[in-house]
C-alpha cells in the first residue's frame, strides 16, 4: 500500500528514510542537547485557541504582504543551505514551489545554485515570483557587496541578514555521523570555491560583526534590511533606531545556542518592542500546523518561515514534494481560520488566545 503523508511531520519521516543519514541529520540536527529544538515545537502546546461562533466563514482569505508585496498566505519559505543533499536540483525546485503556491522564497548564501539561476527558476513557472536573500556579513565587505549587487540584478526584493550566527552551533548528531559535505555540494554564491566541507566544519563566519554592519549594509543598497535572529526586546529596539525594515524572530532552528529559549516564548517581548514603528515582524521556529502559524499571527507575527519541512518535501519529491508541504500547511490554517471564526489574516488577534492557566477550571468550579 501507498504511504501518503498526512501531515508535516509525515514529510520528515520519509525524508529520514530516503536520504543518507549524515546528511538527514545535517538537515534535522539540533545544538548540543537539542533542549532548544525541542523547546521551539513543545511551546505551541501551551497556548490554546478559543474559536468565535456563528461567524460567516464560508470565504476565508489568507492572503497577506511581506514589507508590501502580495503572497497568498502568511507562511514563507525561509533561508536554509544546501538543497542539494535532497535533491539534484535542489534550489531551484525549492524556489519554483514555492513561486508556483504564490508565497515567499528565501534562498540561502550557502546554495547549490547561484543567485541568478535560482530567480530565473521560479520567474518560469511564475514571473511574478517573490524573492529574497539571505546574507551572511563576510569580514571581506567587497565580497558582500558582491552579493548584493548580484541580487540586485536578479530582481530579489529584500536581504535578510543573519545575526545569531557569529560561530557554528555544535551539532553532535552530525559528528556521530561523520558527516562531511559531498564535493558535488558547492557553494555557488562565492567566486573562490573553497572545499564545502572544511568550509562547512570549520563555520567559517565573521564573528566581529555588529551593528555598524547593519549600518553599513544600508549604506549601499535601497533594497528593504530583514535582521534575521533577534531574539530579546532591547535588539529589537535597536534594529528599530538603525532603520531597519523587518526582524525575523528566529533562533536558528535551534541549531546555535541551546538552552535558549523557543521563539514562541519571546515573539511576545518583540512585538512590544516593535510597537508604534513600522518595522514588521516574522516568526520562525517549531511551525508544523495551520494552529501553529494562527498562534504565531494572533501573538503579534506578521508572517512565519519554515525551514525544516521544506527540505524534508524536497528530499520526497522534489519540487511537487516542496509544493505539497506548502499546500498541506496552507489548506491547514486555512481550516484553523474558519473555525476559530476568522476570514481574513488581519482579523487574527491575541483575543483568540488562551492558556491553561487562564483556563484553571478548578477555581471555576469552586465558584459554582
Amino acid at each position: 500500500m501507498t504511504f501518503i503523508p498526512a501531515s508535516l511531520d509525515d514529510f520528515e519521516e520519509l525524508a529520514r528514510k530516503s536520504m543518507a543519514p549524515g546528511s538527514f541529520a545535517y538537515y534535522s540536527t539540533g545544538s548540543s542537547s537539542e533542549s532548544t529544538l525541542r523547546r521551539n515545537r513543545e511551546a505551541f502546546e501551551k497556548l490554546l485557541i478559543r474559536p468565535k461562533i456563528l461567524i460567516d466563514v464560508e470565504n476565508v482569505n489568507t492572503s497577506t504582504t511581506v514589507l508590501g508585496q502580495p503572497i497568498s498566505m502568511p507562511i514563507c519559505v525561509a533561508p536554509t543551505a544546501y538543497h542539494g543533499l535532497a535533491h539534484y536540483d535542489g534550489e531551484l525546485a525549492s524556489a519554483r514551489g514555492a513561486a508556483r503556491m504564490n508565497t515567499l522564497y528565501t534562498l540561502s548564501s550557502n546554495s547549490g545554485y547561484g543567485i541568478g539561476q535560482v530567480a530565473d527558476a521560479a520567474r518560469k513557472v511564475n514571473e511574478n515570483a517573490l524573492q529574497w536573500f539571505q546574507l551572511y556579513m563576510e569580514k571581506d565587505r567587497d565580497l558582500t557587496e558582491k552579493l548584493v549587487r548580484k541580487c540586485e540584478q536578479a530582481g530579489y526584493k529584500a536581504l535578510v541578514v543573519t545575526t545569531d550566527r557569529p560561530r557554528l552551533g555544535p551539532r553532535l548528531r552530525t559528528v556521530r555521523n561523520g558527516f562531511r559535505l559531498p564535493q558535488y555540494v558547492k557553494r555557488a554564491n562565492y567566486e573562490s570555491e573553497n572545499d564545502g566541507a572544511e568550509d562547512y566544519m570549520s563555520g567559517e563566519m565573521y564573528p566581529g560583526m555588529t551593528w555598524e554592519d547593519i549600518k553599513w549594509i544600508k549604506s549601499i543598497t535601497k533594497l528593504p534590511i530583514v535582521i534575521k535572529g533577534i531574539f530579546r526586546g532591547e535588539d529589537a529596539k535597536l534594529a528599530v533606531q538603525y532603520g531597519v525594515d523587518a526582524i525575523v524572530v528566529s533562533n536558528h532552528g535551534g541549531r546555535q545556542l541551546d538552552s535558549s529559549p523557543a521563539t514562541l516564548e519571546v515573539l511576545p517581548e518583540i512585538v512590544q518592542a516593535c510597537r508604534g514603528s513600522k518595522v514588521e515582524v516574522y516568526f520562525d521556529g517549531g511551525i508544523r500546523t495551520g494552529t501553529d502559524v494562527f498562534k504565531a499571527l494572533a501573538i503579534g507575527a506578521r508572517a512565519v518561515f519554515i525551514g525544516r519541512p521544506i527540505l524534508y518535501g524536497l528530499a520526497y519529491q522534489g519540487e511537487s514534494g516542496v509544493r505539497q508541504v506548502l499546500s498541506m500547511i496552507s489548506h491547514d490554517f486555512r481550516l484553523t481560520m474558519g473555525l476559530a471564526g476568522c476570514t481574513t489574516v488581519s482579523a487574527i488577534d491575541k483575543s483568540f488566545l488562551t492558556t491553561e492557566a487562564q483556563l484553571d477550571f478548578t477555581k471555576t468550579l469552586a465558584k459554582l
